[in-house]
């Protein structure tokens, strides 16, 4: 009788078995990869060869129909006709193209291919509309292709964009005294901008929270500390758009905008930011919609003849970004990085600021104004009545706001409401709308 196997050799000589047969499977498996690997990048060769022998037809049925051929920072081609007509342009503009293939990656279905083209812009076609000079080009790029069933699916191709350009002479050597210049002459064109729109400096405020200041209107956006990034509260005036990304970029990256209401002034810079923005149920139809205009007189009656004029074009040129797609809405009681949402209704139906009780601190848009309508400092008043969806209840959103007692105030333009906040808030409610403005409403570079 045959000797039975210890239970422990059982398990021993199965693990060697359950071993080799993983070894094996894992050996298959890296094969198949390698030959597939290897037919990819047969058929990605002989693609670009095909480029170089100048033979536009074998190359263009080498693409699957619906191709997609991604030549970043130029264009997206549809194979194959969209890729021999693009093949087709390259190779009228470079007469003498030569291709050089540098090295390949290949993984499944995919390889990665080095390449150098070189020849003579001698025409007779063009490229991207720029007429032959006779100057050589050298250009080098890497392209990532994907194959199945032995034709070309997509290709995303990458190179240096601008190096065409310097080659033929239509930018400066890299390097030399004509870049320095126009480098020198593009610097002077940013400090100028920011200094008409705002510099991207944010200014701290209170503790975690920073203000960027922006013209036309010195309107404010705030970015409050939130969670190893910041969250904008008001949206403030497309102008702003680069000085509140760079701010933004600084503090960790903007995660999240809270529009304090919708007109074009405060949610200028929200379409830029691919973030989810957020507003009150009552917004929603001005944030994704007219930006206010639905509700505002016609033609801006009641606005001194100049200022409409004015603050028309404002609208259109300077502050307004256009429609923001909301993502979803707070409301009072609800909390923001640290703040609680309070109502205040009246310029707009749903005019929101945000409280921290901690340090008696509000940040609440346009609830009040601290500027006239020159852009000028002048005591707390309220927004003109053009502007204000419901007066009276605008006028009781400030006795609202008054009654917190803040410490600080920070309004949607201007600067900040300190001292006596809550007597000096209670007059403006008093005095009815834009009272402390009183003649200097005839201009129109303040706020909306």
């Amino acid at each position: 009788m045959a000797e039975r196997e210890s239970p422990s050799e059982g398990s021993a000589a199965t693990k060697v078995q359950e071993a080799a047969a993983n070894v094996q499977q894992a050996t298959s498996a890296s094969r198949r990869k390698r030959i597939s690997g290897s037919k990819v990048e047969a058929v990605v060769r002989r693609y670009f060869e095909a480029i170089g022998d100048h033979d536009v037809e074998a190359a263009a049925a080498m693409w699957a129909p619906e191709g997609r051929e991604d030549v970043r920072g130029q264009g997206l081609y549809i194979g194959p006709e969209g890729v021999r007509d693009f093949i087709g342009g390259i190779v009228e503009a470079i007469p003498d193209l030569r291709v050089e293939i540098l090295e390949t990656t290949s993984q499944d279905d995919r390889c990665a291919i080095q390449w150098r083209f070189s020849g003579t812009f001698a025409g007779p076609g063009s490229l991207s509309g720029v007429a032959p000079t006779g100057h050589s080009i050298k250009l080098e790029g890497v392209d990532v292709l994907c194959v199945r069933n032995g034709l070309i699916q997509s290709n995303d191709a990458f190179t240096d964009t601008m190096a065409v350009p310097r080659q033929i002479g239509m930018m400066p050597p890299l390097g030399s005294p004509t870049e320095q210049r126009m480098m020198g002459a593009f610097n002077a064109k940013t400090r100028v901008t920011a200094g008409l729109t705002g510099s991207g400096e944010a200014k701290l405020v209170a503790e975690g929270v920073w203000c960027v200041q922006g013209q036309p209107g010195r309107c404010n956006v705030y970015l409050i500390e939130d969670e190893g990034g910041v969250t904008m509260f008001d949206a403030g005036a497309r102008t702003m758009t680069r000085a509140v990304a760079a701010a933004g970029a600084r503090l960790g990256g903007i995660k999240r905008i809270v529009l304090g209401h919708s007109h074009t002034d405060h949610r200028g810079v929200a379409p830029a930011f691919d973030v989810p923005v957020l507003c009150h149920p009552d917004e929603v139809q001005d944030a994704e919609g007219s930006g206010g205009w639905r509700y505002w007189p016609a033609d801006l009656a009641g606005l001194p003849q100049g200022a409409k004029q004015i603050q028309k074009l404002l609208h259109r040129f300077a502050w307004d970004g256009g429609p923001v797609s909301i993502a979803g809405t707070v409301k009072e009681g609800d909390e923001i990085a640290g703040f609680q949402v309070i109502d205040l209704p009246g310029h707009a139906p749903g005019l929101i600021g945000l409280w921290r009780e901690s340090d008696r601190l509000a940040l609440v848009t346009d609830c009040f104004y601290t500027l006239d309508m020159w852009g000028r400092n002048c005591p707390p008043n309220m927004p003109v009545d053009t502007y204000n969806y419901d007066p009276d209840a605008a006028r009781a959103s400030v006795r609202k706001l008054a009654e917190m007692e803040p410490a600080a105030a920070w309004p949607g333009h201007a600067k900040a409401l300190t001292g006596d906040v809550r007597g000096q808030l209670l007059k403006a409610a008093g005095k009815g709308a834009n009272a402390a403005a009183g003649d200097e409403a005839s201009a129109g570079a303040g706020a909306a």
